[in-house]
């Protein structure tokens, strides 16, 4: 399977339910930008990168497709957004970047 080896969390300040943007990085070889942290209804989730189509809807661009690493890959995100901003923190830590760092 393969391995998360980084998550990098850039939170985001006063953006209602965006609470991070992330970039994951895979076996050290692979990288994917653009991966968003969202306060739901009820608890933290994470959306993959995602962009419009014609019909207005919006289509990932990467995404699991195995169920079992998504929720590893959810799991090891949310985990490290915890770790950065605090559990139950509203406010990122001072210097974070909080812009999303798209190339």
């Amino acid at each position: 399977m393969v391995k998360i080896t980084k998550v990098e969390i850039r939170p985001m300040r006063d953006e209602g339910n965006l609470k991070a943007f992330c970039s994951v990085v895979f076996d050290d070889v692979f990288i994917v930008h653009s991966v968003k942290v969202i306060q739901g209804k009820e608890d933290l989730f994470v959306a993959m990168p995602s962009r419009e189509v014609r019909s207005g809807e919006f289509r990932d661009t990467a995404h699991p497709i195995d169920n079992d690493f998504r929720l590893v890959l959810e799991r090891t995100v949310l985990e490290k957004y915890l770790e950065v901003v605090g559990n139950g923190a509203e406010r990122p830590q001072d210097g974070i970047p909080t812009e999303d760092v798209t190339f």
